[in-house]
């Protein structure tokens, strides 16, 4: 494994994150994965369960730049890349750039947005720069778009197309605290929100060296071949009409080993492949019609692949220094 700790810096960015986000240990191991891919999230879940601060709460975390961008129907592409004014000093066009200049955005209700806006995040996620006026902007890294939607309201809403779904690499449900978790939120919040206070405990340059460090996690062939078994086999389920593109391959491969390097290993286990499927597969999947009117979900589906494929047996132990899911 590289110099840096993976492990140690994914854990201390974890531990920051749970001063604001109570009781969701598993989910910001999945997240934090996912950054150390240099993947984007997909957040969906019913309002109030703390999207935005989790979003807040991982930016501060870094001391990465932050910007929220609020989607609406009448948002325009400009809004989010910039706009070029003119400047009667000089006499010249200058460009002021948008919120996706910074390091960590998260657009809030993105499928309140029209296609079109949405639309002017693709280039952003997939290259990391940004084409406005004739001129190309890179990104300054590590850079992060957080999307926030919410499942139950459709009304006014722009459902992602399928090419925008395929850019998250993972998405990913908050969900409701348990009764003892919300009793602790309510006596945190009873001086002032956590958020206030949170400090950087992780430089970003921290960050990027570990995404570097996540490449060099080993894959054994037999657990390679059992990443492909999966996604293949979702091109071929009775209840789906499109299935895993060969991107979402390279996801399931990149976050099994990230996982490894957060759970403190340099090799990658099965049951890691088993945990990212899920986040990573499942809004990736199109259903058939039919299927969907039997109540058929992409969840189930996933669960379905996961047990009937042939689990390998390496020569690693299971063994891991960090277990953010028991």
């Amino acid at each position: 494994m590289s110099q840096i700790d993976v492990a140690a810096t994914a854990g201390r960015i974890i531990a920051n994150i749970e001063k604001v986000i109570i009781g969701k240990k598993p989910q910001l191991a999945l997240a934090v994965a996912a950054y150390f891919c240099e993947g984007h999230i997909l957040l969906e879940d019913v309002p109030g369960v703390a999207k935005t601060m989790f979003a807040r709460a991982l930016a501060r975390s870094v001391g990465c730049t932050f910007k929220r961008l609020q989607c609406t129907p009448d948002l325009l592409p400009s809004d989010v890349t910039g706009v070029s004014i003119f400047n009667q000093k000089s006499g010249e066009f200058e460009f002021r750039p948008g919120p996706v200049f910074a390091q960590t955005l998260l657009a809030d209700e993105i499928n309140r947005a029209t296609p079109r806006t949405q639309a002017a995040l693709l280039e952003a996620m997939g290259e990391r720069r940004v084409s406005a006026d004739g001129q190309t902007y890179v990104l300054k890294p590590p850079f992060l778009v957080i999307a926030t939607q919410n499942p139950i309201d459709q009304e006014g809403t722009f459902p992602l197309p399928e090419a925008q779904l395929d850019r998250f690499l993972i998405r990913l449900s908050l969900g409701y605290p348990t009764f003892e978790e919300e009793s602790n939120m309510l006596n945190r919040l009873q001086k002032g929100h956590p958020i206030d206070d949170l400090k950087p405990v992780v430089p970003a340059d921290d960050v990027l060296a570990c995404q570097e460090a996540i490449r060099d996690i080993h894959i054994d062939e037999k657990v390679k071949r059992y990443i492909l078994e999966v996604v293949h086999a979702s091109r071929e389920h009775e209840d789906v009409l499109l299935g895993g593109s060969p991107r979402a391959s390279i996801a399931l491969y990149r976050t099994s080993q990230a996982l490894a390097a957060v759970g403190g290993r340099d090799f990658v286990l099965p049951d890691d492949v088993k945990k990212m499927a899920q986040p990573v597969l499942a809004h990736r999947l199109i259903l058939k019609p039919e299927s969907r009117l039997r109540k058929r979900t992409p969840s189930a589906v996933v669960h379905d692949l996961i047990s009937d494929a042939r689990v390998p047996l390496t020569d690693k132990h299971k063994a891991t220094a960090v277990d953010y899911f028991s």
